[in-house]
């Protein structure tokens, strides 16, 4: 039986320190600011991605590059390794359809290869819970096949609740109407959105206030849990450069949850040019999305 190793994208979000750790091979996604296009050995530093786009700069976004996803691939599939990808939502880029491709040319290249994509219709840390997951369920023994498995029966158990600071980022991404950004702005309302069934992120409530919406997907977030509630798990907070109201989220769920071990990290800039700065996620394990 091969070893294996697993992938994903950039858009998981994971802990540098984690990815080095496990070695995670990650597959970047990409975004442009001013001509310039980031994301491979040119990056900003998140600190920098977010002070620009408060300074006005408009980032655009770009999926993952099928000839660096070739390389990938290669490289560990000459090395002995077969492949499981973990992919960011078919639903919101293009770059699980080019995982999917890649895959099949380098299988078709090397016929012995194994190469499984599991799209995990999620984001952020929702895809790096999966990947994380993925690695505990690889050290305990099991294989690629039982892996995906895995995966594949509890994909809707990885929930993520998200909202921003700034609603004018979701009216450019099309996710609300002008009308709405605009009054929503007005009076201080907070939308709470998720990621559905289908892999979209989607609305889900509001909250008037900051501090009332990270209240709001706290609470969503225990009542959603069910068994999952009392597990020792994983929560993962990610943010848009607002590490003091993550960290007002993390005291949060320490008072309900102490039981729980809480990760916090940025939001990776080709989604954060969609959720703009103060953009904070929570992702969790829970039975329901």
């Amino acid at each position: 039986m091969k070893d294996f190793v697993i992938t994903a994208d950039s858009n998981s979000d994971l802990l540098d320190e984690y990815i080095k750790e496990k070695n995670i091979g990650i597959i970047p996604h990409y975004y442009d600011i001013d001509g310039v296009t980031y994301g491979d050995e040119v990056n900003l530093t998140p600190k920098d991605f977010y002070d620009r786009m408060r300074q006005g700069k408009m980032p655009t976004t770009m999926a993952s590059n099928p000839a660096v996803i070739h390389n990938t691939f290669r490289n560990y599939i000459e090395q002995g390794y077969d492949i499981l990808h973990i992919s960011f939502s078919s639903a919101l880029s293009g770059g699980c359809s080019n995982v999917v491709t890649g895959a099949a040319e380098i299988c078709e290249e090397y016929p012995d290869a194994k190469i499984i994509v599991f799209d995990t219709l999620n984001a952020s840390m929702g895809e790096g819970l999966a990947v994380m997951k993925a690695v505990q369920l690889k050290e305990e023994g099991k294989t690629i096949e039982e892996v995906a498995a895995w995966l594949e029966e509890h994909r809707m158990e990885f929930c993520v609740r998200f909202t921003v600071n700034d609603l004018g980022h979701l009216h450019r991404g099309g996710r609300i109407s002008k009308t709405t950004a605009i009054v929503g702005s007005m009076i201080n309302i907070k939308p709470i959105l998720h990621i559905d069934h289908e892999g979209h992120l989607v609305p889900l409530s509001t909250a008037r206030g900051r501090k009332k919406s990270l209240c709001t997907i706290c609470n969503d977030m225990i009542d959603s849990m069910g068994k999952y509630k009392d597990e020792p798990d994983i929560i993962c907070i990610a943010h848009g450069d607002a590490l003091e109201d993550a960290q007002y989220l993390a005291d949060l769920i320490k008072e309900k949850l102490p039981h729980k071990q809480i990760i916090i990290n940025y939001v990776s800039p080709s989604i954060g040019s969609h959720s703009g700065p103060g953009a904070i996620g929570l992702c969790f394990m829970g039975e329901k999305r």
